[in-house]
């Protein structure tokens, strides 16, 4: 990447507590800026690649209640991304969802933001956190929301440029921000499909155990239908998800990234039942491993499967629903319906080197274009 005049560079993230697509896409963001410091609402490098460690990270100091229980007290983060002081870099990078893009720059700074998507739990989609179905804490909610959704939607006008992380999420950014946004997907660890590869008898699951992923309709699916299941992953439905599951369907838990992919690379079939996903990494993870996908018809999986060339749809998010397609789905996996070559050679377009040169040559221009008309 080539840009003018060597700008100052400062990377702002929501938060560092997790390990997940978001994340992923710093990542890959923090190698096209090795020098630039991160500023993030919440830190905690022990969820985190041995790599953040190396890295100048800068986040507000938080009072006990806050570090406690963020989600229950979100609004207060909106004041710690505006308190940053950020008048010493030229261009800065943000990526999140919430707060990441409300930081406040001046006209001789440049402001590029990577929307994963407007916050989901400000716009009624499904969320991890359930304390929005709280009776008792519903009117609280639905006052506070109320004003962050007029805060978010002035703090979305603050950055220079939007990218989307999906045609989905261009989507929700024009309709909550009345803005335009460019699309660069993020990016994915696809790996290249191995003909000498065997396919096993057992399907796939991945992903944080939370409700809103429906994963206990899989289970129930397979309970009944008695197929084996693999389930990776974990979250605060891993113990409901193993009391409902029978003998069929194992639990592998957290994983190393080298073992998800050895357990994909043999799958005979993915399944994801998340409704309304923003982009959905971990079915083209699985795509590219030339796995076929059945996922429910919506978000971004719309963008990344062709139906009935790398999978299926199933239409409602009920028992009876995702049973019928599922049994479309396995018999034409037996069938050998489903080209596994060409299913993963369509995946790659959404791999890691892509998002790179699509983020950088988009920073490039945009910063080249800003520094000539600011000298």
């Amino acid at each position: 990447m080539k840009l003018n005049k060597n700008p100052r560079v400062a990377l702002v993230h929501d938060y560092l507590n997790q390990y997940g697509g978001a994340e992923k896409t710093l990542e890959k963001i923090m190698e096209l800026f090795p020098e630039a410091p991160i500023y993030t609402g919440i830190l905690d490098l022990s969820k985190l690649p041995k790599k953040f460690e190396t890295r100048n990270i800068k986040t507000p100091a938080m009072n006990f209640v806050l570090k406690r229980f963020p989600k229950l007290f979100t609004f207060l983060m909106a004041s710690r991304f505006e308190d940053f002081d950020l008048s010493n870099y030229d261009l800065i990078i943000s990526d999140g969802t919430a707060w990441a893009k409300s930081v406040i720059t001046n006209s001789d700074q440049l402001h590029i933001s990577y929307v994963h998507t407007p916050p989901r739990f400000l716009y009624k989609y499904s969320t991890e956190s359930t304390l929005r179905k709280n009776i008792l804490l519903m009117p609280l909610f639905a006052y506070l929301d109320f004003y962050l959704r007029i805060w978010d939607f002035s703090a979305a006008k603050r950055p220079d440029f939007l990218i989307a992380n999906s045609k989905e999420v261009q989507k929700r950014i024009k309709k909550f921000y009345k803005r335009e946004s460019i699309v660069i997907y993020p990016p994915v660890e696809t790996s290249k499909f191995n003909e000498a590869n065997d396919i096993r008898n057992y399907y796939v699951i991945s992903g944080r155990l939370s409700s809103y992923k429906n994963f206990d309709l899989v289970v129930e699916l397979f309970n009944n239908i008695e197929k084996k299941l693999v389930v990776i992953g974990t979250g605060i439905e891993e113990k409901n998800l193993k009391n409902l599951a029978k003998k069929n369907i194992k639990f592998l838990g957290k994983v190393l990234n080298e073992e998800l992919h050895e357990v994909l690379s043999h799958a005979k079939g993915y399944l994801f039942p998340v409704k309304e996903e923003d982009f959905g990494i971990a079915p083209v993870e699985a795509l590219s491993h030339g796995i076929p996908v059945l996922a429910h018809r919506s978000g971004g999986p719309l963008e990344t499967i062709l139906e009935n060339k790398d999978g299926l749809f199933f239409d409602e998010i009920d028992l009876d629903s995702l049973t019928n397609k599922f049994l479309e789905f396995d018999k034409k996996i037996n069938e050998n319906f489903f080209d596994r070559k060409e299913i993963s050679e369509r995946a790659q377009k959404f791999n890691e080197k892509y998002f790179i040169k699509n983020l950088s040559d988009f920073i490039e221009d945009k910063w080249n274009s800003f520094s000539e008309k600011n000298n």
